[in-house]
């Protein structure tokens, strides 16, 4: 998700609009808003970019959207904000005697915003729904383990079946689940947006609730203006225990996060949780200290085309492997990030640790910088693909430009050719990804990677199995799914770890993608506003936000 990249369609026109008619600067919905309030009527102002697609859970896959849903709806399970691990939520219990046939009771007690209870059938409802090819959503591919996925969403043709044949509901907070084969930490991946319950109003009103979505979280959607500001309040009958501190959040859209930045220090906006890179040396006198900067489980990579058959040739692995070896790490997270970032020697996170499947130096020497080893490679490989390196990226977020800029100049003077790399910018996110999707991308591209769920599986299977939700490359190993599936059929998490690396070795003898650095989450905040976190995703923990 999100890919990160954990990573929502351009939202429709029902969207509700702002209160006034008229397009105003990107702080008018929230900046000098004379109803923020303070104390727990206090609304936040945050920083934020429109999302790709209308916040479906099974359809959301990226960071923006991933805040909101994050916000609005609660699941089985939920990611400790300050550990990561995952905890019960809405589950009361998950019960399992052989890790494919498992039996979840869901707590009394639960509500949507609308009033209606959360049941056994709010989420078998809604997992049967973002399974079926139907429906074309993002995160199908969660729901692949379960019993009758192969009917529901065919790798070719038209559905068999409507429905899930592994979900059965047996009561009224109770269902059952059959996995086509073991899962072992299958419930630790439950807190993820996809697995979230939906109301009825989802299924018999659709279009209604696209344009104001309704969920089960501490917060509820009052209002969404494309390209300026969601606004979200408080869910004052919330049941949850993790009640909002504050009257509401007040997501405002920017495309430029130095612009968000200027807003900051000058008081017009209370939270950016993405210090641009140029303002990093400023920050902590900027903001009298007010600055967080925290590991998360997010790791930066550039990914390949691999529909494209100039990335698909034998000679290509070494010439993505010279291309990795060309990429100057340490002195690019030293100069534009002043280590905020750190060097990338595998493709998962060292939030992870070593007892959740993170393996420092795996990597080895293909990510170790050597302009004579990437020359050696490069060509032996046959070149680079047309005679030029383009990597793509989106400019409205991220302090893209910076780095790629970085990264081109870094492989130029290894390749001894100053015309090898450029960088190609994508005005918004939301334009990036659709340009992914549509398989218009002929060179590397930006992939930044935010963990959905705290394990190292979560880093593998979405980015490189094969036709996975994030694998937007569409790069494919036989070897690589076999040792997933294996890992995931383990009862004893060692083993299984064990497999995991194993399948992150392909990754690395192929270079599916070639690793960066591991990203600090970075925020700043307002001295109007107290409380605030980042968890180990890099979201801030909105709920917990007080305002004076």
């Amino acid at each position: 998700m999100r890919g990160a990249t954990h990573t929502v369609r351009a939202a429709q026109a029902g969207w509700t609009a702002c209160a006034v008619a008229v397009v105003l600067a990107a702080t008018a919905c929230g900046g000098g808003d004379s109803t923020i309030g303070s104390g727990a009527e206090g609304v936040v102002r945050s920083s934020w970019g429109d999302p790709q697609n209308p916040l479906e859970p099974a359809n959301t896959n990226e960071v923006q959207g991933g805040k909101v849903l994050d916000m609005i709806f609660r699941g089985l399970k939920r990611y400790n904000p300050k550990t990561g691990k995952a905890e019960d939520e809405l589950a009361e219990r998950i019960e399992t005697t052989d890790s494919r046939h498992f039996t979840v009771t869901v707590k009394d007690g639960w509500t949507f915003s609308n009033g209606e209870q959360v049941t056994a059938a709010s989420f078998v409802d809604a997992w049967n729904y973002g399974a079926n090819l139907r429906n074309n959503q993002k995160n199908a591919y969660f729901f692949q383990y379960i019993d009758g996925y192969d009917k529901v969403h065919p790798a070719s043709g038209a559905p068999t079946a409507a429905t899930l044949s592994g979900l059965k509901v047996t009561g009224p907070r109770t269902f059952t689940v059959t996995l086509s084969q073991r899962f072992s930490t299958w419930p630790d991946t439950l807190g993820y947006a996809a697995f979230a319950p939906l109301p009825r109003a989802f299924h018999d009103q659709h279009a209604a609730w696209l344009a104001k979505p309704i969920g089960n979280g501490p917060y509820t959607v009052e209002r969404y203006t494309k390209g300026s500001q969601m606004s979200l309040r408080t869910w004052k009958e919330y049941p949850g225990a993790d009640k909002a501190r504050n009257g509401g959040v007040d997501l405002v859209v920017y495309t430029d996060n130095n612009t968000a930045y200027t807003d900051l220090v000058a008081g017009n906006l209370d939270l950016v949780d993405d210090i641009p890179a140029a303002q990093l040396k400023n920050v902590r006198s900027d903001l009298s200290g007010r600055y967080i900067n925290t590991p998360a489980g997010i790791i930066q990579t550039l990914a390949f085309p691999y529909y494209d058959k100039a990335w698909n040739t034998p000679g290509a692995v070494k010439v993505r492997t010279g291309l990795s070896r060309a990429i100057n790490r340490e002195q690019i997270t030293q100069t534009i990030f002043r280590r905020t970032r750190t060097p990338a020697t595998d493709w998962t996170s060292p939030v992870l640790g070593a007892d959740g499947g993170y393996k420092a130096g795996l990597c080895g020497a293909a990510c170790a910088y050597d302009a004579a080893a990437a020359r050696k490679l490069v060509r032996e490989g046959g070149g680079i693909p047309r005679g030029r390196l383009t990597i793509t990226y989106n400019a409205d977020t991220g302090s893209h430009k910076e780095w790629v800029d970085a990264v081109c100049n870094s492989i130029n003077n290894a390749l001894g050719n100053d015309k090898a790399c450029v960088g190609s910018p994508v005005g918004t996110f939301a334009d990036f990804r659709n340009k992914l999707g549509q398989r218009k991308l002929t060179g590397p591209f930006r992939a930044g990677w935010q963990m959905d769920y705290p394990l190292i599986q979560n880093f593998l299977q979405p980015l490189y199995y094969t036709n996975a939700s994030s694998n937007d490359g569409k790069w494919s190993n036989a070897r690589f799914d076999r040792l997933i599936d294996e890992a995931n059929a383990e009862a004893d998490p060692k083993p299984a770890i064990e497999k995991f690396q194993q399948a992150e070795g392909v990754v690395r003898d192929q270079m599916a993608a070639i690793p960066l650095w591991y990203q600090n989450g970075s925020a700043g905040y307002s001295d109007r506003v107290s409380d605030v976190a980042l968890n180990p995703f890099s979201v801030p923990v909105y709920n917990e936000i007080t305002v004076h």
